[in-house]
């Protein structure tokens, strides 16, 4: 199995995001996925999708799915729908967390990273837009999404 120790993993266990948070917690990449859970449990799946849906977190501006409720949807990335049945929670994880480890040309934003970004606003220097929980919670609504 090969085993890939991801370089925010050793910077993230000394350093701390801007504003006092919590640092960036340690993940492994294992064959294309990151398969434990950043925080050690299971996210949210209504939770996950409220992060999905609200316009702030950026995935809408990109990415359209099942959200009939929702105007403006992306069109630049592949529709969410089915997500859960072409990836799994590791896979999605990864996706989420830094999706550059993939595809070094993809277009989405690394949501928990915070090194080696270039362009980023000053309110978001040193933070990652999204946190270990909320990751958690975006995983675990995107898996639920098995319907294409």
């Amino acid at each position: 199995m090969l085993r890939i120790a991801v370089c925010t993993m050793l910077c993230a266990a000394t350093s701390t995001v801007a504003g006092g948070q919590e640092p960036l917690r340690s993940y492994v990449i294992v064959e294309g996925a990151i398969p434990a859970s950043l925080t050690g449990a299971l996210g949210d799946p209504e939770r996950g999708r409220a992060i999905v849906v609200a316009r702030q977190n950026t995935c809408l501006l990109c990415h359209s799915g099942p959200f009939p409720e929702q105007r403006f949807q992306g069109n630049l990335s592949p529709d969410l729908k089915g997500t859960g049945a072409r990836w799994n929670e590791g896979q999605l994880r990864l996706r989420v967390v830094d999706a550059s480890r993939l595809n070094p040309e993809t277009i989405m934003p690394p949501f928990y990273r915070v090194d080696g970004l270039s362009r980023v606003a000053t309110a978001w220097r040193g933070k990652p837009i999204l946190s270990a929980e909320q990751i958690e919670d975006v995983v675990a609504y995107l898996a639920t999404l098995r319907d294409e």
